[in-house]
């Protein structure tokens, strides 16, 4: 079974910077992409960035040049470093993982909350 374990998340001023870290379990890790999402109060989650077993990287252009996603396979380790965050990046972000196999679920940890205010 898959688990995901999210950290790093608090209050911080705008301009300020935070990183996430994503802890894996039960699974082999550095042949999966991997994922960060976030979901605001009263909006749908929404896809942050993603970086694949190759460690090629993907964000949404709401965090490009401000955040920057990476992996430490040997630890089964997955980063977000956040920086001149913004009120508009205040939200839970959550860790992901593609399903095992054909036909099954994706993973998801509980989250971490990020704050942004002054």
């Amino acid at each position: 079974q898959v688990q995901l374990v999210e950290s790093g998340g608090g209050l911080v001023q705008p301009g300020g910077s935070l990183r996430l870290s994503c802890a894996a379990s039960g699974t082999i890790f550095s042949i999966y992409a991997m994922g960060w999402y976030r979901q605001a109060p009263g909006k749908q989650r929404e896809l942050v960035a993603t970086i694949s077993s190759g460690r090629s990287t993907n964000f949404a252009d709401s965090v490009k040049g401000r955040f920057t996603i990476y992996r430490d396979n040997a630890k089964k380790m997955m980063y977000l470093q956040m920086n001149n965050l913004k009120a508009e990046d205040t939200a839970v972000y959550y860790c992901n993982h593609p399903p095992l196999g054909v036909g099954g679920m994706a993973y998801w940890g509980k989250g971490t909350l990020v704050t942004v205010s002054s």
